[in-house]
């Protein structure tokens, strides 16, 4: 690691390092975290959860897809799940897309009423969708046979 210091002469004339700038990050293992003392537990990390407004099966937010209502009243599909506007999460179930596009459920949680342009936006979106079940949807065709 390069640093480089300004020496600083005082009154016994041995340099001190007034600023040290370092020129290349540090590499290599990062300290562990220490043990946690007797009786303490590491709690798992928040996952803050979502409901699906079709099917109203809970999950993580990452694995919903929100779609929002923004400032403008345009319809738009959020992937980051961070855009400024009223938001609805759905899974990517293709029967909860189709739900949502047939039904007004969309247009009550967005509160607009959704135009044929933004129906079929969403549509091709769903379309793009790969068919696979959900472990909530394997669960409750079973319960069904």
């Amino acid at each position: 690691m390069e640093r480089e210091t300004e020496p600083n002469q005082i009154e016994s004339g041995s340099p001190i390092p007034q600023a040290i700038i370092v020129t290349q990050p540090r590499l290599g293992p990062q300290p562990s975290r220490p043990e946690p003392k007797r009786g303490q537990i590491h709690r798992p990390k928040h996952v803050p959860q979502r409901t699906c407004i079709a099917c109203r099966d809970k999950d993580a937010k990452r694995t919903l897809t929100r779609v929002v209502r923004t400032l403008d009243g345009m319809i738009e599909i959020d992937l980051s799940g961070k855009r400024n506007g009223r938001g609805a999460y759905l899974c990517s179930q293709s029967s909860c897309w189709q739900r949502a596009l047939t039904t007004p459920l969309l247009g009550r949680a967005l509160k607009v009423d959704l135009d044929d342009a933004a129906r079929s936006t969403l549509q091709t979106f769903a379309d793009s969708l790969p068919d696979v079940p959900t472990a909530s949807a394997a669960t409750s065709n079973e319960r069904t046979a």
